[in-house]
């Protein structure tokens, strides 16, 4: 008898303790229709937003919940300058606890770090960081034929290693982020596709 309730212990006690969390895919904000799911172990409830600004206009406001790992409950920025994308994610650990939509980004102002972005034909002029962006991050997105080379401010959450090694497997980027003013150092890079990023990042988180 001990024994049977041993083995039912074991095989039942997973499945009390599993977390269940709301699943709404990416979309507009509010838009999407919640469903319920049971998350794995190690996971969190997770909601997050992403918001994507163009030469100052907003391009693109999406939210979606999910289970997320720690690690991808991020939020911070990535500032090309002439593109530029929030993220902002809350992660709960109780049954349902993502049931609010994750908050728009805050406003920000210049924190005083500076980095190299790209204008035209040369990454030489100057980007002022905004909020808690405090790297600078250069990449190279595929587009087409080419690569083009881009430049600007991250937040270090932005440039873990996790959302790094999301974001190449996921857009085919090759970026890295350093810290130091213009550490980012200047270059040449092909004129356009500059917005390619901007709606690009969203899909580093939860993906």
């Amino acid at each position: 008898m001990h024994l049977l309730t041993l083995v039912l212990w074991i095989v039942l006690l997973p499945q009390a303790y599993t977390l269940r969390c709301y699943e709404c895919a990416m979309g507009t904000s509010g838009s999407c229709i919640s469903s319920e799911i049971d998350c794995p172990s190690q996971t969190q409830c997770g909601a997050v937003r992403v918001v994507s600004y163009a030469g100052g206009s907003k391009l693109m406001d999406i939210s979606g919940k999910s289970c997320a790992l720690p690690e991808e409950c991020v939020t911070g920025s990535v500032n090309f300058g002439v593109a530029k994308t929030v993220v902002t994610s809350e992660c709960c650990s109780s049954n349902l606890c993502n049931s609010q939509p994750a908050p728009e980004p805050p406003a920000s102002s210049p924190n005083g770090k500076q980095c190299f972005t790209c204008d035209g034909q040369t990454c030489t002029a100057t980007l002022n960081c905004e909020g808690n962006e405090d790297y600078c991050i250069s990449a190279k997105v595929t587009g087409g034929a080419e690569k083009v080379v881009v430049k600007g401010c991250a937040s270090k959450q932005m440039c873990s290693s996790s959302q790094s090694a999301q974001m190449t497997q996921v857009i085919g980027t090759e970026m890295s982020c350093c810290q130091g003013n213009y550490c980012n150092s200047a270059q040449s890079t092909s004129a356009g596709l500059l917005l390619l990023v901007a709606p690009l990042i969203y899909l580093v988180v939860f993906s």
